[in-house]
């Protein structure tokens, strides 16, 4: 299975610091769905920058048979077909790993993790 990368970005400016009640459900159903992805086995890594200007960004690594499945699961993404989120693909591979990216993930996994209302 090869690696792909996709990098998310807002739409719209504003919609860090003020949401819409359409945008937070949309990034909602966006958590849900890549959460469900990571139990599947899928996801490898999903995350955003912590700046909320207009450089902001999202990115999803994820494991795929073919650059066509990658995008189906990119396209698949709420917000992404929402239009809340502009989404670019990327063949993807990894190099380098630390161990303390493990011991997060167990973290994580075992804490329950929650999605924050407006965040990628």
């Amino acid at each position: 299975m090869a690696q792909y990368l996709y990098r998310i970005r807002p739409v719209r400016v504003g919609f860090l610091t003020d949401p819409t009640a359409e945008e937070s459900a949309r990034v909602s159903e966006h958590f849900a769905y890549l959460k469900d992805l990571t139990h599947r086995g899928t996801v490898l890594l999903a995350g955003r920058t912590q700046n909320e200007d207009d450089a902001t960004f999202g990115i999803v690594l994820f494991e795929a048979d073919s650059m066509e499945e990658a995008e189906t699961i990119m396209r698949r993404d709420p917000a992404v077909h929402a239009g809340v989120f502009q989404a670019e693909l990327f063949p993807y591979e990894i190099a380098l790993v630390s161990p303390r990216l493990a011991e997060q993930a167990l973290r994580l996994n075992a804490g329950g993790v929650t999605a924050p209302s407006s965040r990628a």
